[in-house]
């Protein structure tokens, strides 16, 4: 058996380390949990919720909305709405954005969307294809 004092030593520093531990999971020390600070602090200019709206020309306009978030690997994901025909959650299959540029692709409704971010970050301007010809498409920040 250990001495009393050296026991009480043992304890002592386990608490701390259960503490200092804890600050790290709240996000509180980022000198313990170094991945989850990067990651905050480098979040893409592009994550956020985007809308435009589709003008298919001898079709009805409508309306689609994009949501991009960041996961903590730094990679993005991502859903499309389509608020007017009551559709959403549209799983993104594929997305990149690399220098301004967006690309991303969804197989359940086999489109996708090539576009620019500009410069202070509140649009994009782009292509969305959906089975034929190539539409414009401006996004904006919703």
């Amino acid at each position: 058996m250990k001495p009393p004092r050296a026991l009480s030593l043992t304890v002592c520093l386990g608490f701390m380390l259960v503490f200092v531990l804890g600050l790290g999971e709240l996000g509180l020390g980022p000198w313990i949990a170094p991945s989850k600070a990067m990651a905050a602090s480098t979040t893409s200019p592009i994550v956020g919720d985007w809308e435009g709206t589709l003008d298919p020309g001898a079709q009805p306009k409508k309306r689609i909305v994009v949501h991009i978030a960041a996961e903590q690997d730094g990679s993005l994901s991502g859903t499309i709405d389509y608020p007017d025909q009551s559709v959403s959650g549209i799983r993104i299959t594929a997305i990149t954005y690399k220098a301004h540029n967006l690309h991303f692709e969804s197989a359940p409704n086999v489109s996708s969307y090539d576009g620019t971010l500009n410069a202070d970050g509140t649009e994009i301007a782009g292509n969305w294809q959906q089975g034929g010809t190539p539409l414009t498409l401006i996004f904006k920040r919703s």
